[in-house]
């Protein structure tokens, strides 16, 4: 597969960005990590940013989330909220673990206002991710033409052919 190649494929898999709980909060507008290439006051910060911003970026798609390398002399994060405040986190010499661990904590929604937002799913719908499978499910509903043959006066086939060719 051409998108397992690279250092650490396993960052662009689908399960992988979806394995993260860097959902930021609503107020949050733009996320941005200054950090230098090279120093090993940087180095949990570079961790980070290959190892989370992508799945930061594919849980908060609304979201701004700039990086700026090799501006600065100390590591630092800085999200800008929509009130035109700004949250400045200082990542000096911190692992990528705790510097994940301090984002969540800070910027991120709680564990228990992502259960309340997950909504229950309409109980209209029908398929592979739904409560029912297949419409014939529903009670009141014919049941499915694989398994019952509908009718042939139903069937396009037969209701538009002339009665000389039956």
């Amino acid at each position: 597969m051409p998108f397992m190649k690279g250092p650490a494929p396993i960052r662009r898999t689908i399960e992988y960005l979806d394995r993260n709980k860097l959902v930021l909060k609503d107020r949050v507008k733009i996320f941005s990590i200054n950090y230098n290439t090279k120093g090993e006051n940087h180095e949990g910060a570079r961790q980070f940013v290959f190892w989370h911003l992508p799945q930061l970026q594919f849980k908060n798609p609304n979201i701004q989330i700039t990086t700026f390398k090799n501006l600065t002399p100390s590591p630092f994060i800085r999200c800008y909220l929509e009130n035109g405040e700004e949250v400045l986190m200082d990542v000096d010499f911190k692992s990528k673990d705790e510097i994940y661990e301090r984002v969540r904590k800070i910027i991120c929604k709680s564990d228990e206002a992502l259960k309340a937002e997950d909504k229950p799913d309409n109980p209209a719908n029908f398929g592979s991710k739904c409560q029912k499978h297949c419409i014939c499910e529903v009670p009141g509903q014919l049941p499915c033409p694989s398994l019952v043959p509908l009718p042939k006066s139903w069937r396009g086939k037969y209701k538009f052919q002339k009665p000389d060719e039956l």
